[in-house]
């Protein structure tokens, strides 16, 4: 009777290990091709920021006059911050530089041309420049239409100093990010923040965008290649990344929960005794 028992445990135990490990990889598993899905895919067109009411720009103006030039950057002689060695240290990351992005710590720490509400700031000499809604590269042409009246052959380079994203939820270090090159994509952003920990929701992430005055709120599914071609895999400024909890980080908090299998795993045990004490 004991080997026919075992008989009928061993392979439905074996059988049941299979079926998990199986759920489980096809849970946690990122960019998992569909069937007859080709190797290449079509990816969504590229995001080019937009300037805004609130940015915060960078804007460096050069000529063949550096003397002159100087007077149209009132924010490069900000002082700089020096570790031990006399090193120049970063303002945004305390002296771990990075090519890529970091978190942000107060938009006090980016001196810049704040561009007030009716889109416009100010520059000495020129006066009121209206440049919202332009991308920086038409704001910078925009400028040196400006600067070729007071300088000669003058260079201008704008960049945003408030391009941030945030990410939260089932990730393992949540912060808001500060993004140098003003191109970032989902994944590029989870794997900022270190990635997803095991418990996250892959196939439901959360995407909170503003959008014509409203919040809009997209869903992607990472366990499958289709994010590549989502509206929401170029990610925009001040877009908030939310990974949700998955059951098992719910279920692990959950007293009830933890106790439930040791409890269940007891009882069975006590079964397999009595059915063979009686035999």
């Amino acid at each position: 009777m004991k080997k026919t028992l075992y008989q009928y445990i061993t392979p439905l135990f074996i059988a049941f290990l299979a079926l998990s490990s199986c759920i489980q990889q096809k849970q946690v598993a990122y960019f998992q091709k569909a069937l007859n899905q080709a190797d290449t895919i079509a990816v969504a067109q590229a995001y080019v920021p937009k300037i805004e009411p609130g940015d915060i720009l960078a804007i460096n103006v050069g000529s063949l006059n550096p003397v002159a030039s100087s007077f149209f950057n009132p924010y490069s002689t900000m002082p700089v911050n020096t570790d031990n060695n006399g090193q120049a240290l970063s303002a945004q990351t305390g002296g771990n530089s990075t090519n890529a992005a970091s978190p942000v710590l107060s938009q006090a720490s980016a001196p810049g041309y704040l561009v007030d509400q009716a889109g416009n700031i100010e520059m000495a000499l020129i006066g009121t420049i209206k440049i919202s809604g332009l991308t920086t590269s038409a704001a910078r042409d925009t400028l040196k239409s400006h600067l070729k009246h007071y300088l000669k052959e003058p260079t201008v380079n704008v960049r945003f100093l408030n391009y941030r994203i945030a990410v939260m939820g089932e990730v393992l270090r949540p912060s808001v990010y500060v993004i140098p090159n003003e191109t970032i994509t989902l994944p590029e952003a989870l794997s900022l923040a270190g990635d997803m920990t095991i418990y996250g929701v892959r196939n439901d992430v959360l995407i909170v965008r503003d959008q014509d005055g409203k919040k809009v709120f997209g869903h992607v599914n990472l366990n499958t290649r289709d994010v590549y071609s989502s509206p929401f895999y170029y990610l925009h400024a001040n877009d908030v990344v939310y990974v949700q909890p998955g059951k098992g980080k719910i279920a692990q908090s959950d007293r009830t929960y933890q106790i439930l299998p040791i409890v269940l795993s007891a009882l069975s045990f006590i079964s397999i005794i009595l059915v063979y004490s009686k035999r």
